[in-house]
């Protein structure tokens, strides 16, 4: 599992599906190539100050880390989004809390991507070279 650290990566993250928890906000994004999973946290300065804003994200970073990889989809990028509830939020509901986040977000990127469907075929007709002729 690795980092997001540029400031693209979160910005197509941002495009993706979202969900919601108390302590945080889950981002993700399915990716076309064959990496790694890549995990981006965010805390902005709304949150509290720095000592707090780090205290989030470090709590974000352990609970990533005290997930099971097997949780998160391969070949997807992911931002955790924190907000100030994770201070005192218990270590174990936000784990529950990014599990629960995680199903949904991985329901809604099935939603948008739908079932594959073929091009509809052309009615008998309506071609454009059968009406090109005359």
């Amino acid at each position: 599992m690795d980092r997001l650290r540029q400031r693209a990566d979160f910005l197509a993250v941002a495009n993706g599906a979202r969900v919601s928890s108390s302590a945080f906000t889950l981002q993700s994004r399915r990716r076309d190539d064959l990496g790694p999973i890549r995990v981006g946290f965010t805390v902005t300065k709304k949150n509290g100050n720095a000592p707090e804003r780090n205290r989030i994200r470090r709590r974000l970073r352990a609970a990533v880390r005290a997930l099971d990889a097997m949780a998160m989809r391969p070949h997807h990028d992911y931002v955790l989004v924190g907000r100030r509830a994770a201070l005192t939020c218990d270590f174990s509901t936000m784990l529950d809390d990014l599990r629960s986040a995680l199903q949904r977000v991985d329901r809604q990127d099935l939603k948008r991507q739908g079932p594959k469907r073929k091009a509809p075929e052309p009615r008998p007709g309506s071609n454009d070279e059968t009406q090109n002729e005359t």
